[in-house]
């Protein structure tokens, strides 16, 4: 009798050490969800040069979708008082026109650097137009509104001038509403490091 409880336990434990080898081997093979970084992008400005956000390692970015025809283009100048006022406290603004909402950014590259220029002096970066949303959402807003590539939060972008975060890591720490405006305390704060 000692013999067979002998036998089923030395059974019992090799069969618990498969399984655990398994489990290892399983686990080794599933890839880690890699988190990504602004920085990994390289995007092309309205003049048609390239913009590697890897050289903003270090600095606070606030990327904002923009347009040249909405009730809240007005942002334009507030946007561009505070980069004046932070642009060498390691803060950035990168605009990335979008015509996904009401049509209000119809223009070419050109029109748009011309307007902004003209209208609100913008001296910031900005961005070739490109989509925020739907099938063809640019990789870069995919990054901003996908928990499973920034490791923040879901999300979508609900109308022109949303604004986003991102800290000194290259992170997405916050989403601020269209109707925030760039000199809200929230952001000011952010910037100065309140």
């Amino acid at each position: 009798m000692k013999k067979i409880l002998l036998f089923i336990t030395i059974l019992i434990l090799s069969s618990c050490q498969n399984q655990a080898q398994n489990n290892t081997k399983a686990m080794e093979t599933q890839k880690p969800v890699q988190l990504q970084t602004i920085y990994q992008f390289k995007v092309t400005d309205l003049y048609g040069k390239e913009f590697d956000f890897s050289t903003l390692k270090g600095k606070k970015i606030l990327i904002v979708n923009t347009a040249s025809e909405c009730g809240l283009t007005p942002q334009y100048k507030d946007l561009e008082a505070i980069y004046k006022k932070y642009k060498d406290h390691n803060f950035v603004i990168v605009g990335f026109p979008a015509n996904n909402f009401g049509s209000q950014e119809p223009g070419s590259n050109e029109q748009i650097a011309k307007f902004c220029q003209m209208n609100y002096g913008v001296t910031f970066p900005m961005m070739s137009k490109i989509s925020v949303k739907g099938k063809d959402i640019h990789e870069v807003y995919k990054f901003l509104t996908q928990k499973d590539k920034n490791g923040l939060q879901d999300s979508q972008v609900e109308w022109n001038f949303q604004k986003y975060l991102i800290n000194e890591e290259g992170k997405l720490i916050k989403v601020l509403s269209p109707r925030v405006l760039p000199t809200d305390s929230e952001i000011v704060d952010w910037i100065i490091g309140k």
